[in-house]
């Protein structure tokens, strides 16, 4: 096969000068673990850059194996919208590679897809399954793009949720759908903004993420590394608050009261209510003038001080011993009683 060869700088910069493409792609794969993807289908949608559709076409792959598919905890039961059967007459990924990889490495063409990161592992395990050279591009992601719009980078949206909110049809279906759909919401997004892609990826200041040398980067971008800064600073404190919060128990528990309305109670704190230190610190000490002991394991205690909104498995671990809950409140109405 040719070995072609990207050309494009690793951001947007690159494509802010002259004539170019979008080509908006996304892969189906027969089967995935954590070393293999044999991908299936490998739809696309390629426009000049008013979005106006050159080419749409869905490459049907043959996989060279049976279909096992799963959900993301690993249970069976996803289903494509294909005839499984008829896939052994379809091309394999070498015999399509070229056409593949002339798509994607188009010096003059920007590649984008939908949470792309996975179709471009998807092409990395391709290539070294059957010993082609590595994919060289770089890549927009257009759920990225749109988690940098909201400035929400704690959860990701899918495909059906952002068209849905900007508006644009969307029926999951074939591989080539969801990547004219991918299109219709880079579309959108420009249209709301009034401005080309390369500028709505400068105006966040998105680096798109890249492959060569088989290494793959993410996207990235000036607000999640910002996102990512303010994460790593509340989690210190949360660490120091609850260290904090652990030095006071060992020292207050030296002056447990052996006599109280509390006595041979263990009373145990949710950890957002360890972290509010005042609060906690009072009610620890409260508990203590009552004879209570404290344990930091739910699943011992006989009270447990939560917040209303509060869930999880530590608070299923004492609804099911039956222990009594109370909110910081209730808890301290409870001790003054």
């Amino acid at each position: 096969m040719q070995r072609y060869v990207a050309l494009g700088a690793s951001d947007a910069c690159a494509y802010l000068m002259g004539t170019m493409k979008y080509l908006f792609f996304d892969i189906e794969c027969s089967v995935v673990s954590k070393t293999v993807a044999k991908i299936c289908a490998f739809g696309y949608c390629l426009t000049d850059e008013k979005f106006q559709i050159l080419e749409k076409e869905d490459l049907l792959i043959n996989p060279q194996g049976g279909f096992h598919l799963t959900d993301r905890k690993g249970t069976q039961g996803l289903v494509l919208p294909y005839e499984y059967s008829s896939f052994k007459k379809y091309p394999t990924f070498l015999e399509k590679a070229d056409k593949i990889y002339a798509l994607l490495q188009d010096p003059d063409t920007l590649v984008a897809g939908h949470a792309t990161m996975n179709d471009v592992k998807y092409l990395n395990f391709e290539s070294k399954r059957f010993g082609l050279p590595s994919f060289v591009f770089n890549f927009a992601d257009t759920q990225f793009i749109y988690m940098n719009r909201k400035g929400e980078f704690s959860r990701q949206f899918g495909l059906g949720i952002i068209a849905q909110e900007l508006g644009v049809e969307f029926i999951a279906h074939r591989a080539v759908d969801d990547a004219y759909a991918t299109m219709k919401i880079a579309e959108a997004m420009c249209k709301e903004e009034g401005i080309s892609l390369p500028k709505l990826l400068e105006k966040y200041q998105i680096r798109m993420g890249r492959i060569e040398n088989y290494e793959i980067t993410q996207n990235t971008s000036a607000a999640l590394v910002a996102y990512k800064q303010e994460q790593e600073k509340k989690k210190e404190e949360r660490e120091k608050a609850r260290a904090e919060f652990h030095v006071f128990v060992d020292r207050e528990k030296r002056r447990r009261a052996k006599e109280g309305k509390l006595k041979n109670k263990r009373v145990c704190f949710s950890h957002p209510v360890e972290l509010e230190l005042p609060l906690s610190k009072r009610l620890l000490k409260e508990a203590f003038a009552q004879a209570a002991f404290f344990t930091s394991r739910a699943e011992e205690c006989d009270m447990y001080v939560c917040y209303e909104t509060e869930g999880g498995p530590r608070l299923k671990s004492v609804i099911e011993r039956k222990a009594t809950i109370f909110t910081p409140e209730q808890f301290e109405e409870y001790l003054r009683g």
